[in-house]
């Protein structure tokens, strides 16, 4: 036996293809290996980003000792959980149970059907604080494989039912989803906002993006200034600290501590494209010169750092620069003189908060920017030579990979923000990477998860892969005005309502399809977390198809019953029900439809004031069911604002579509 990972196609699972240890992917095979050799198995699931994956590796699986010592007691797989989501939903769900927290690295030790029997994260080397070595681990692991097997199979059959109890879905809700609802849950919100730093809790703290989208629609709305102050709290404060890259724009995944300052540093292609989704928004609606810059800086970021030769984008930069994380993007004050000069230096010192003492680690400093300076031409010249001389650095890695459904993030924020800031090349963008998803990652009428290198994989979509994608190509339709788009997108969608929906609980989703792989447990996880669920962006995706697809009532119907399933954690849980909120604030404002026949000036301006959740259409009258008998007005473009079923009287000037979109 040796290690069987130089074939994998994640790049997670390269890494490790040159590992002592006997590393070999999830399947058939490995289970089977188990059972002949009568020995549990050591599931280890990560990402290619992950610091703490990159120090567990380094420490013990290039250890020959301690490979020793696996390979002889257990059959290894490594598990990338970008790839399989499936399988990290349902291990993670069994580390949480046990050890009170998850994370990555995960360890999980499974009887050779899969059932975990003890499961943890990050194990040392050596003893540290109450921890024991990797190594003690898997010594006591081994011999209670051996002299305890009885305790070992009722601990997995517990856990094994308890992981299938847990995934029955949320309990039924009874609240409407109505205006009352969403305001409630608005301000339920507001009472967990950290009002010092922004966002929410403590360290870590990560970007809310789900929730601030939410908001913002809210605002729109209900125009409640104290909401949209929640938003701008946050989102300047992300925008100003250490966790945005202040020179080449993009931002990190979390912050290690509540106030933005220093950053986990690997950057993720789902965070920035949400992020950049949200931002578009906010500059589309307050017109503030910090979020219009946010924007137009995280959208060249994905196509600069992230985009792929195919069009499509890479999933991640990684946290570590030759083995230390965060070594491209730190500076001393001597640094910057060096780049700057003296002058120059002093004064990038004191604008970025670069001090001699350093906000990370050994003196060095973590770029902020937390006040605008009197001088944005100097500010401008200067982050230029900086970025120009840090480009001569070392860089992280990056993670070729691409993800279906990360891309469609990536596809809708580039399109949406494309049509907010007049930016045609990101449409353009946006659409290229859909045709590329299209053309490589649906196979035989189903979609797959990943492919590197042009080259798709194996593992198959998940529901957010549907959902996020489904959405993303009406939003190339709105951008663009191409019917076809909505046609690929009803075909996707109609997969997702056989092979997702739970049949015998309306409204309710399962994250992988009625003929995937049978895992322990089947996944099943409506909430929202730092990606909304795949339950949510179905929904949303159903949401826009029912709006622009009228021969089909399924649509608006799957998307009513999704939302009145989820209502209970609009209710009692409303931070983790942030894309839920998004989705739900567009349902209840019809969703807002407006339609310009003969397309034009007025479309374009439709397009950029419209409330975020509307579906924008316009072309030839009849051409689109939503513009079926909306005819030109005395031979003039003439838009018509609808909600639901009921429509405004059509205006065929800038300023009468001003007021009407106004008073929405």
């Amino acid at each position: 036996m040796a290690n069987r990972l130089a074939d994998a196609l994640s790049p997670y699972l390269r890494q490790h293809a040159d590992n002592p240890v006997h590393w070999q992917q999830w399947g058939d095979d490995a289970l089977a290996e188990a059972r002949e050799r009568d020995v549990p198995i050591l599931l280890s699931i990560g990402y290619a980003a992950c610091h703490w994956c990159h120090v567990m590796a380094h420490e013990s699986f290039e250890d020959e000792a301690t490979a020793a010592v696996m390979n002889e007691n257990f059959v290894c797989i490594k598990v990338d959980r970008e790839e399989r989501p499936d399988i990290d939903a349902v291990y993670m769900n069994a580390t949480v149970a046990m050890a009170g927290q998850g994370g990555w690295p995960m360890t999980c030790f499974l009887t050779p059907d899969g059932s975990p029997f003890y499961c943890g994260t990050y194990y040392p080397n050596t003893p540290r604080g109450g921890m024991p070595s990797f190594v003690q681990l898997l010594e006591a692991i081994t011999q209670t494989w051996h002299n305890r097997r009885d305790e070992v199979s009722q601990a997995a059959d517990a856990v094994a039912t308890e992981l299938r109890r847990s995934s029955g879905g949320l309990p039924v809700g009874e609240a409407a989803v109505e205006a009352v609802l969403l305001d409630a849950a608005a301000a339920a919100i507001a009472t967990d906002e950290d009002r010092e730093h922004g966002g929410f809790g403590g360290a870590p703290k990560f970007p809310p993006s789900n929730l601030l989208e939410g908001l913002l629609r809210g605002y729109e709305r209900t125009r409640s200034a104290d909401t949209l102050g929640l938003v701008e709290r946050t989102t300047d404060a992300m925008a100003r600290g250490g966790i945005y890259d202040q020179l080449g724009g993009g931002f990190a995944r979390y912050s290690v501590d509540a106030a933005w300052t220093v950053p986990h540093f690997e950057k993720m292609l789902y965070d920035n494209a949400l992020l950049l989704r949200l931002y578009a928004h906010l500059a589309r609606v307050t017109g503030a010169e910090l979020p219009t810059r946010v924007t137009r800086e995280t959208a060249e970021f994905l196509l600069r750092d992230l985009r792929t030769t195919d069009g499509g984008f890479a999933s991640a930069l990684d946290a570590d620069t030759d083995g230390v994380e965060g070594l491209t993007y730190v500076w001393t004050p001597d640094q910057l003189v060096e780049v700057l000069g003296a002058d120059d230096g002093r004064w990038a010192a004191e604008a970025f908060t670069v001090t001699p003492g350093g906000t990370f680690e050994h003196g060095t400093s973590v770029l902020q920017l937390l006040d605008e300076p009197d001088d944005p031409a100097r500010l401008a010249d200067v982050r230029a030579r900086l970025f120009a001389a840090r480009q001569d650095r070392a860089q992280p890695g990056r993670d070729d990979k691409v993800v279906t459904a990360w891309n469609g993030f990536a596809i809708t924020a580039l399109a949406e923000a494309g049509v907010a800031l007049g930016e045609p090349a990101w449409i353009d963008a946006a659409a290229r990477c859909a045709r590329f998803l299209l053309d490589r990652h649906l196979v035989d009428g189903r979609l797959r998860r990943a492919s590197l290198g042009g080259v798709v994989g194996s593992p198959v979509g998940v529901l957010e892969d549907y959902g996020a994608l489904v959405t993303a190509l009406l939003a190339v339709h709105q951008g663009t005005g191409d019917r076809s788009w909505v046609e690929r997108a009803r075909e996707l969608a109609d997969v997702a309502l056989t092979q997702f929906a739970d049949p015998e609980r309306p409204g309710s989703w399962f994250d992988t399809a009625h003929d995937a792989e049978s895992l322990v447990a089947r996944p099943r996880d409506p909430v929202d977390g730092a990606t909304p669920s795949g339950a949510s962006l179905i929904a949303e995706a159903l949401l826009g198809l029912s709006a622009l697809v009228h021969d089909d009532p399924r649509y608006a119907d799957a998307a009513a019953l999704s939302l009145s399933a989820a209502s209970i954690l609009l209710e009692k849980a409303p931070r983790a029900g942030g894309h839920w909120l998004t989705v739900a604030e567009a349902s209840v404002r019809g969703p807002l439809q407006v339609a310009v026949a003969g397309g034009g000036a007025l479309l374009d301006l439709a397009r950029r004031l419209a409330p975020g959740g509307a579906i924008v259409v316009g072309g030839e009258p009849d051409s689109s069911p939503l513009l079926d008998g909306r005819p030109l007005v005395d031979g003039a473009s003439a838009a018509y604002v609808c909600r639901g079923f009921v429509c405004d009287r059509p205006v065929t000037t800038e300023t009468d579509l001003r007021e009407v979109l106004a008073a929405l």
